[in-house]
């Protein structure tokens, strides 16, 4: 997926000599949390709107080039890899440089995300649900194995949360029926956090639970 299109220039890139002022005032008509920044036409970093909120407002941004984040993205850099660098750096604009470090612009979070949107995961029909297991014990291999042996197919799949040496992946399928994959995921170690009315598993556990509690209560 080429990106090169998508990358803005609709605010400059601010230099050394402008006043913390000019930039406190900007960022007031802007939602953008970072500007970028260069000095005689090279990229020094991002200029974030918590920091420059801090600055004295007649001194230059040349007297606080240490606050400058050097965070950035090539013009060839992959998206997945671009949606990475937004996340690790906690901004919602990517400078984007060259591979002779020429600035060319920037991308704004919303555009790039709106790419991730149209991808087969969100834009093609079919069922999501999300298993868990150990983080030593899971492999994407296995997953894979799981949903073709039950004839299907898998749409995507990422890690979406770990916690305590656990890991949940949300997995998509084309629509298909889902109860036999959710007892294949079982049957392969794999606990089911996301609830479907299509698992029976779950439904007569319930049952019981049910028949229990009104026995009990005789």
């Amino acid at each position: 997926m080429n990106l090169k299109e998508y990358i803005i220039n609709d605010v400059s890139i601010r230099k050394f000599s402008d006043k913390v002022s000019e930039i406190q005032e900007l960022f007031n008509q802007l939602t953008y949390s970072h500007l970028p920044v260069e000095n005689n036409g090279i990229y020094m970093g991002c200029i974030s709107e918590n920091d420059i909120r801090c600055f004295e407002a007649d001194k230059k941004l040349e007297d606080y080039q240490y606050a400058l984040e050097g965070f950035l993205v090539r013009d060839n850099t992959y998206w997945l890899d671009v949606l990475e660098a937004f996340a690790q750096n906690d901004t919602n604009i990517l400078p984007v440089l060259d591979e002779e470090n020429n600035y060319l612009g920037y991308y704004e979070l919303n555009e790039i995300i709106a790419l991730f949107k149209e991808t087969p995961f969100f834009n093609n029909a079919g069922n999501i649900f999300v298993v868990q297991k150990g983080v030593k014990d899971y492999s994407f291999s296995e997953i894979c194995q799981i949903i073709e042996s039950n004839n299907a197919h898998l749409l995507g799949a990422f890690v979406s949360k770990i916690e305590n040496d656990m890991a949940e992946i949300t997995v998509k399928i084309n629509p298909s029926g889902i109860n036999e994959i959710i007892q294949s995921f079982r049957r392969y170690g794999y606990n089911i956090t996301s609830e479907h009315r299509e698992d029976h598993f779950n439904k007569n556990l319930k049952d019981r639970s049910k028949y229990l509690d009104k026995y009990l209560n005789i």
